[in-house]
């Protein structure tokens, strides 16, 4: 389930209808339901000629994108120049043992019991997963990228809506970090 506030700010971020908006990582493809047909492919095997989409949106996509680099090219090859490029990402780099053990707490509580170390959890997700820094460098070789958005991330991680509140009372607090990581970018011309 799409979260309401990652719908918004989507939303608000791509142009009007009729631009076409290619989606990496759709999942799914709930996010664009209704509105046009989802077609599984990676980015370097997309065959679509250059400068071919007015738009872009990676919502928690581009952690996982390997190789990174020849595919945020590919990437910028196809969304056409002046494009929107629009990214709704996890913060790996902030994650941390009391992120991992609020998260693991939820899971339990709510049946999805996981028997992880915290720690261990932190170091698998450090070891596999691309930085939110290592994102924006390869991306602003080819996207004029704007400041990053902070936001709670943990509860849309296989919880729901009704752990939003929480997890931001505790953020607020100081006890958990702002994992979600949003920004909107240019493709360069």
């Amino acid at each position: 389930m799409v979260a309401r506030a990652v719908e918004e700010f989507v939303r608000a971020s791509l142009p009007p209808p009729a631009a076409r908006v290619l989606e990496i990582g759709a999942g799914d493809g709930e996010l664009p339901a209704g509105e046009g047909a989802v077609l599984p492919v990676a980015l370097l095997e997309l065959d679509e000629p250059h400068a071919s989409f007015d738009a872009a949106l990676a919502v928690v996509s581009l952690h996982h994108v390997e190789p990174l680099e020849p595919s945020c090219r590919r990437l910028a090859e196809v969304v056409r120049p002046g494009g929107t490029l629009v990214v709704d990402e996890f913060d790996v780099g902030l994650m941390g043992e009391a992120a991992a053990r609020w998260l693991l707490d939820r899971w339990r509580e709510t049946g999805q019991a996981r028997d992880r170390d915290p720690a261990d959890m932190v170091a698998e997700l450090r070891a596999h997963l691309h930085p939110l820094g290592t994102l924006r460098d390869e991306l602003g070789e080819w996207f004029e990228l704007g400041p990053v958005a902070r936001a709670s991330y943990l509860y849309r991680w296989y919880l729901g809506e009704e752990f939003r509140e929480g997890e931001e009372e505790l953020i607020a607090a100081g006890s958990l970090p702002e994992l979600g990581a949003r920004f909107v970018g240019r493709r360069r011309t």
